[in-house]
């Protein structure tokens, strides 16, 4: 049986790059946030049919199959000179429910594995 590789997809097919994870908890509400941050992507400019066309849910891909979140948040962070230049996107995911809180992480380690990325301390 082959490893299937984590991979984000906010449109099918086209393959995102994360580039950095922030946990969160809401301290009287106690729910929790994933924030991803994608430095680039991909699917920017198929972003407005993204917004309209589709449900909105993000399409997260590991060995134990695919999760669909909807995200209560996406933020794309424009710069440079003229305003107009792509320097991020951030995408916040509230979690309430433990079950989905733990498979969540999953996905997380099996993502950072595969990339490259660590989990730091602030």
């Amino acid at each position: 049986m082959s490893e299937t590789k984590p991979s984000i997809e906010f449109l099918n097919g086209v393959y995102e790059e994360l580039s950095n994870v922030k946990l969160r908890q809401g301290k009287e509400s106690g729910t929790r946030n994933i924030v991803l941050v994608f430095d680039n992507l991909k699917a920017i400019n198929l972003m407005n049919s993204f917004t309209k066309g589709t449900k909105g849910t993000l399409q997260l891909t590991d060995s134990e199959g695919k999760i669909a979140v909807t995200p209560s948040s996406i933020k794309v962070r424009f710069g440079g000179d003229d305003g107009d230049d792509l320097e991020g996107v951030t995408c916040q995911i509230d979690i309430d429910q433990e079950d989905q809180w733990e498979r969540m992480m999953r996905f997380l380690h099996r993502y950072a594995e595969a990339n490259g990325m660590a989990y730091q301390e602030k």
